[in-house]
């Protein structure tokens, strides 16, 4: 899976992603015990949402990052990958949990905890997520950069400005005026970090300099942003097939969305500026970053 490429129009995406994909499941059938190692029960659990058909996109970023640095995609980075989709998947367990956003349908598959009760749903999303921090532990790159990249997932994990922060407010925020800084919160936490965080670990994996990773993070940070916006806009415009999870559900509990601050065409307009505005800071890596970018703009054209 090349980086290599002169210009934009010549990246096929849907293959980058698929083959993004695929490192990134072949990690993940390694490295997670296999439904029949006892207890079958969490194990089965664990690879039902984590093998329930979702895009890797998150990974895929990761892995396009490290090849902007490198030159090409490094040995190793599929580890990375799949660290990262775990914590992934793990937070939509417990988002999907009846005590937080009660959803039954999940990447066109009944839920975790439809399928194998509220309590092994929890204990599968808190395995993925020690699975996850192992695997990062055992990464094939310098211990330094392996310390760098668990300091920097953990942060965009937590409570400021991280992925369970953005979550507490989604869930305070319910039924309120939304505002455009509550929005702002929100999204740039509990999607938006995890998205930044993807896209500067792969740098980090694959040896980036200090204004490298300067330029990821700005990158990360604004594609994360408006990958959220457009989920936000599915949600309102796709139905529940399309999207494979309940569509209208930001609506009818009364979420702070942008669509519902700003409306869907300022929305559409936004999302189309944050992504002009990350491509400028990837202008130093030159042909390098246009797997990158390929995917960004994947992030805001894509239907569900």
């Amino acid at each position: 899976m090349a980086a290599e490429s002169n210009s934009a129009v010549n990246i096929d995406v849907k293959s980058l992603i698929r083959e993004g994909a695929e490192l990134t499941d072949q990690a993940l059938e390694s490295l997670i015990p296999p439904a029949s190692a006892e207890p079958t029960s969490i194990h089965s659990a664990m690879r039902h949402s984590v093998f329930a058909g979702g895009k890797r996109l998150r990974p895929v970023l990761a892995i396009q990052s490290a090849a902007a640095v490198a030159g090409s995609v490094p040995a190793g980075i599929g580890h990375l990958a799949a660290a990262v989709e775990m914590l992934h998947t793990y937070s939509l367990i417990h988002d999907d949990l009846p005590a937080l956003d009660n959803d039954d349908l999940r990447r066109g598959k009944p839920t975790c905890h439809v399928a194998y009760g509220e309590a092994i749903a929890i204990l599968a999303g808190d395995a993925l997520q020690t699975t996850a921090y192992e695997v990062l532990a055992n990464l094939a790159c310098p211990p330094a950069a392996a310390v760098e990249i668990i300091r920097l997932i953990a942060q965009a994990t937590g409570t400021v400005d991280g992925m369970i922060g953005g979550q507490v407010l989604d869930l305070e925020g319910e039924g309120q005026m939304p505002t455009p800084a509550l929005v702002n919160a929100i999204h740039r936490a509990k999607t938006g970090a995890l998205i930044r965080v993807s896209v500067v670990t792969g740098g980090v994996f694959a040896g980036a300099s200090p204004q490298q990773i300067g330029r990821l993070d700005t990158f990360g940070r604004k594609a994360g942003l408006a990958f959220q916006i457009i989920d936000d806009v599915l949600d309102v415009t796709e139905n529940s097939e399309q999207l494979g999870k309940t569509a209208g559900k930001d609506l009818a509990t009364d979420k702070a969305t942008w669509p519902a601050v700003f409306g869907l065409e300022q929305s559409l307009s936004d999302a189309a500026s944050l992504i002009s505005e990350a491509f400028d800071a990837l202008d130093s890596f030159g042909a390098n970053a246009e797997g990158l970018k390929a995917v960004a703009r994947y992030l805001v054209e894509r239907k569900s």
